[in-house]
């Protein structure tokens, strides 16, 4: 048995932590099966002193809080974990985390601004240099600014973010970050030492002379002061950009020193001329005219301040460019395959003074030719004034949706010269699924490419256009399949206090967030208050995000609460409702058929539920009470509002049906005549969905939890319009805001609202993971879990793995050649629950590899015909017509059939539901009949090629 991947906060050795009691997690490794935590110890040190030693008998090995002695700022400790196992054995592994400032208040720089005046565009540059007193021994760099910026201390860049301090409700909460620049200040002039050894580089330092040292800080507009939102509005959150940054020296000799801005710093403008998020930047590398400014310092609150929270924005991945195009219009191209946010990075040797433009867009119009309308008024240009010399170019200060880019001012291209720089917040990697179907394949790709396209230190809902906003309900959609993708823990926990920030008990909880609409207060989008914590801490057993977020989750409830009438229903103000739902003929409209205060009520439900549920984990038995009693009589007035006493619904929409299974609204009685209606309903679209955002995230869900998987399972692998394999068969490579984004003949929709990049469709990703490859968790963290793997005619192959708090989840299984192969690999210090497919019971499993093979009769390969084919269709195959005089007499000499030649055998079941029986066997007949051929087939083929060789012998 091992302790392997230490974490403090989620982070591995973290510097510059801001909570007073930080908490430790670990994973274990054992080949003994049925292994699990027996006890543990953890000790914290620095240097000698022990400042906690604790030991418990447990099975904790998750976000265990700090209890010691109060920890220093600005200080180093060392951890020591040791654990027991069940078995007898033990083992120890070490970790360090470093402590930063506690008390922003604390804090002695002040932020600093310019005085240039309002029509200058270029970035202002704050500097200054400072002298060394002696050798340093350690060096630490606090920073942040109103804007976003990028420091360098003796011209080297400090750091790899991109886009710091990223967004946050900036008139509540300012992020500031924490690096260690001890090596630049060594080294000097941005050298860094190639030395292996730390001490050497300590010594050789020693007896170096003093020497001056600069510090500079670039600020862009950013979403600070920057163009943003749908009118394009300037200086949302002030109208200059400032700079703050405090550099904390320890020297050799044991003195201190600390370099803050203040009026000592100078500003002058650089190369970066102008820079706007939505429209893109421009660098002149042509002896650019330089403006010097005078500093002043700015009227801040330090209290706002706080450390960097979640992971930063960086470079993730640098794709190569995979064609050059040159359109029908004569546009020079570069497509780097892949539909993605960030940055183009191009490497030129221009002539001095030579002007470059690179224009960004995410796909060709339906004739090839370069179709940036996607964008609306994000005009996302970046120009390059180059100094004559071998240049590479990327953007400082924006980041662009794209795939393609239209380049002008180069007469000769090569793929070499691009590079698209790929940008979002670095979350760790955790869920990849997979299977036999390729399209699925595709189609989980794009979901992934989606979270990364849109997970920019705020969940966006589109990467391109003028909007770029903090969607909850997108947000709130898309959680979970997130948090299987990537681990969301600290970037949804930074981003529910801002949430918090934004939202009171007067007012609820805002559209977007960080809030720059003032529109508040709609159901699936403001539930996000209380269903994204519930979703991290199912996830990684984080009870700390329910603690932290328990006012805001509660007083989201008690807002809808003072909302409602007489009959305890929230039937007033404006509903998003299924939005872009398909079930309603004004296509103006896009708040779907569902009705709206239905779809209200039930998220009221839902996330009283929730509270419900928090208000037991935390402990809080009364409250958990009061919620209790809200939630039997809200769901009594609702079913009296929205069912007849025999099990009619206000709305029989699919997305009425869903959510009434879904969220368990229906009266026990009903739920069989809902689910019929459910069914209903998708007949007469022809076995398509119809569902919007609110509907689609659970549509999958509610019919396999309710014995219709196969119909689910035909849903999700329909390929035509409206379908998730719709996209993937027009080559999409993210998910797409609207069904028919790009319609069957190649053209777009014109409404306006046309993102190809868009999350919220992926929400399926759940249903994949969860049905599919068959992984639930039941405790919070995965610490027990359920895999009970449900098949999909088309995918003979699927699975994940999951890299859990506890440690990597295994499903996988197969089911061809007559044999069903089941493979599950259970972490240290969890258990599972395996249900097997065609099998009856739960295996209970301790850790360890758990593998079954047995035979089976079911085939997973596509079959030819279906309840999508049509009556022509089945009616073409001598069989059918047999069958159907065998079984119906007289049917085929009605003279109303021809009418109906075209009709699919779902709809014909959605007019006459007693026939379904009937066309169900015929479909079956033909397929084992197209089986039946294809093995008689292959048997004389066989018999064919085993002839051959005594031909040639007769011969």
């Amino acid at each position: 048995m091992k302790l392997y991947d230490l974490r403090t906060e989620y982070r591995v050795n973290p510097i510059g932590i801001g909570r007073i009691h930080p908490r430790f997690s670990w994973k274990m490794e054992s080949k003994q099966a049925d292994t699990v935590q027996k006890s543990c110890r953890i000790q914290v040190r620095t240097g000698e002193k022990m400042v906690w030693d604790h030991r418990e008998e447990s099975e904790t090995s998750v976000l265990i809080p700090y209890a010691g002695t109060e920890l220093e700022p600005e200080t180093r400790y060392h951890v020591t974990v040791e654990v027991t196992d069940n078995h007898g054995n033990t083992a120890s592994e070490t970790m360090t985390f470093e402590t930063g400032i506690f008390r922003p208040e604390e804090f002695q720089a002040k932020m600093i601004t310019h005085d240039f005046p309002e029509e200058e565009t270029a970035c202002p540059v704050f500097y200054r240099t400072f002298p060394l007193k002696g050798a340093v021994k350690q060096a630490r760099l606090y920073s942040t600014a109103w804007g976003v910026y990028e420091a360098y201390l003796n011209g080297a860049r400090i750091g790899d973010e991109r886009m710091a301090p990223g967004w946050t409700s900036y008139h509540h909460r300012l992020q500031y970050q924490i690096h260690d620049v001890t090596e630049l200040l060594r080294n000097g002039c941005g050298n860094v030492s190639q030395n292996k050894n730390p001490e050497q580089d300590r010594l050789d330092t020693q007896n170096e002379v003093p020497k001056q040292a600069a510090l500079e800080m670039i600020v862009g507009n950013g979403w600070y002061k920057g163009i943003f939102g749908f009118m394009l509005q300037s200086s949302l959150y002030g109208s200059r950009t400032g700079a703050f940054a405090e550099l904390h020296l320890l020297y050799e000799d044991g003195s201190r020193e600390v370099i803050c801005t203040d009026e000592a710093w100078k500003v002058r403008t650089g190369e970066i001329r102008y820079s706007e998020i939505y429209m893109g930047e421009t660098i002149d590398t042509d002896q650019p005219e330089i403006r010097e400014g005078h500093v002043s310092v700015a009227e801040f609150d330090k209290s706002i301040l706080t450390a960097q929270e979640n992971e930063p924005v960086r470079i993730t991945e640098r794709i190569p460019a995979k064609e050059l195009i040159v359109t029908p219009k004569g546009e020079k191209l570069v497509d780097f395959g892949q539909n993605l946010t960030g940055a183009a990075e191009i490497r030129v040797h221009g002539k001095k003074g030579q002007k470059i433009v690179i224009r960004h867009a995410e796909v060709l119009d339906k004739d090839g030719n370069f179709y940036p309308d996607t964008l609306r008024q994000a005009k996302s240009i970046d120009t390059y004034i180059c100094s004559g010399e071998e240049q590479t170019f990327l953007p400082h200060f924006t980041f662009h949706g794209f795939r393609y880019l239209c380049v002008e001012g180069l007469d000769e291209l090569s793929t070499d010269q691009f590079t698209a720089c790929v940008m979002h917040s670095d979350m760790e990697k955790t869920g990849t699924f997979f299977c036999s179907n390729p399209k699925v394949n595709q189609l989980q790709s794009n979901i992934s490419w989606g979270q990364r396209g849109n997970f920019l230190d705020i969940p966006t809902d589109c990467p391109q256009r003028d909007e770029r906003l903090g969607w909850t309900g997108d947000a709130q959609i898309f959680s979970w399949t997130a948090a299987f993708h990537r681990n969301t823990a600290l970037f949804f926990s930074k981003w529910m206090r801002d949430v918090a920030a934004e939202s009171s008990l007067e007012k609820g909880v805002p559209h977007v967030v960080p809030d720059i609409l003032g529109q508040y207060s709609s159901s699936a989008w403001s539930d996000v208050a209380v269903i994204v914590p519930w979703v991290v801490y199912q996830i990684y057993g984080d009870k700390g995000i329910l603690e932290e977020s328990w006012k805001c989750m509660h007083e989201w409830v008690d807002y809808i609460r003072s909302q409602c009438g007489e009959n305890g229903l929230w039937q007033s103000g404006f509903q998003y409702g299924d939005w872009l739902a398909l079930d309603k003929e004004e296509s103006a409209d896009r708040t779907g058929a569902t009705d709206k205060y239905f779809i209200a009520n039930a998220y009221y439900l839902y996330v009283t539920d929730l509270v419900k549920r928090t208000a037991e984990a935390l402990g809080l038995g009364e409250a958990a009470k009061v919620y209790q009693e809200l939630y039997d009589n809200t769901l009594e007035a609702f079913r009296q509002e929205y069912y007849t006493n025999t099990g009619r619904i206000v709305s029989e929409t699919q997305t009425g049906a869903v959510l009434s299974l879904y969220f368990d609204l229906a009266r026990e009685k009903d739920r069989e005549r809902i689910l019929q209606t459910l069914r209903t309903n998708i007949e007469n679209h022809k076995n398509h969905l119809a569902t919007g955002f609110v509907g689609t995230p659970y549509l999958c869900h509610a019919l396999s939890e309710n014995g219709a998987h196969d119909l689910a399972a035909a849903l999700f692998m329909k390929e035509d319009y409206p379908s998730w394999l719709y996209a993937v068969n027009k080559g999409a490579t993210t998910i797409w805001e609207r069904w028919n984004s790009i319609l069957p003949d190649g053209s777009f929709d014109v409404s306006g609202m046309n993102s190809l990049n868009h999350y919220a469709y992926g929400s399926i990703g759940d249903w994949m993971y969860r049905k599919v490859a068959g992984v639930s968790q039941l405790e919070p963290g995965y610490k027990r879990f359920r895999v009970q793997p449900m098949f999909v005619k088309g995918i003979e192959e699927a699975g994940i793995e999951f890299e859990s708090v506890y440690g990597k989840i295994v499903s996988q299984w197969s089911c061809r050649d007559g044999k069903i192969r089941v493979h599950v690999e259970v972490p240290a210090n969890t258990s599972a629950e395996i249900w097997l497919p065609e099998k009856d019971g739960a295996i209970k499993a301790g850790s360890g590899i758990h593998e079954y093979e047995y035979e089976t009769e079911t085939s997973l390969a596509f079959e030819r015909f279906s309840m999508d084919s049509t009556l022509g269709e089945i009616l073409a195959e001598p069989l059918a017509v047999e069958m159907f005089n065998q079984m119906a007499p007289g049917m085929l000499e009605n003279p109303m059939l021809a009418m109906a030649h075209q009709m699919t055998m779902a709809e014909l079941c959605a007019q006459a539901a007693e026939a379904k029986p009937l066309y169900e066997a015929v479909i079956g007949a033909l397929n084992q009949q197209e089986i039946a051929d294809a093995n008689a087939k292959s048997k004389k083929c066989n018999k064919m090629v085993r002839a051959l060789p005594l031909a040639a012998a007769a011969k």
